[in-house]
């Protein structure tokens, strides 16, 4: 498992292909699952020409390992991966990666789903989007499902 918070640009797909690589689950997984979220160019039928995204330093860790830790019990995950940006995030960059090994596809999806929606609903991060009138602290955040 690797939980990370980053303060510079990462390609979530590159990353999930290094990480798969170091891993020495071969022959155990049949499924892998992943969310990637990218910084758009709107909000709220706002333009938005960056965000500037914080976090509550060891906190913010500590939430993201339970919800990881919770979901590999749940589904007998053989393997997560996490990464979030942090600081000053320009639009096509990519902010945050999850990703679920499992044997099987349901587990996969299920728990990537999970951890995601967990983590957009309550982990401390919050958001600073600038546009064209301005900086705003974004308010709402994604409700769990």
């Amino acid at each position: 498992m690797l939980i990370e918070i980053r303060k510079k640009p990462f390609n979530a797909y590159a990353e999930m292909q290094y990480y798969l690589d170091s891993l020495v689950i071969d022959g155990k997984y049949g499924a892998t699952a992943n969310f990637v979220g990218t910084m758009r160019d709107f909000n709220e039928d706002k333009k938005v020409t960056y965000m500037t995204l914080e976090h509550y330093p060891g906190m913010t860790e500590k939430h993201l390992n339970a919800i990881a830790k919770e979901a590999i019990e749940k589904w007998q995950l053989l393997d997560v991966l996490i990464l979030h940006r942090i600081g000053k995030v320009k639009i096509t960059e990519d902010i945050v990666l999850v990703a679920c090994w499992s044997a099987h596809r349901k587990e996969a999806f299920e728990s990537c789903r999970m951890i995601m929606e967990q983590l957009k609903s309550s982990a401390p991060f919050w958001k600073k989007e600038e546009t064209g009138s301005g900086a705003k602290w974004v308010e709402k955040n994604t409700p769990g499902f």
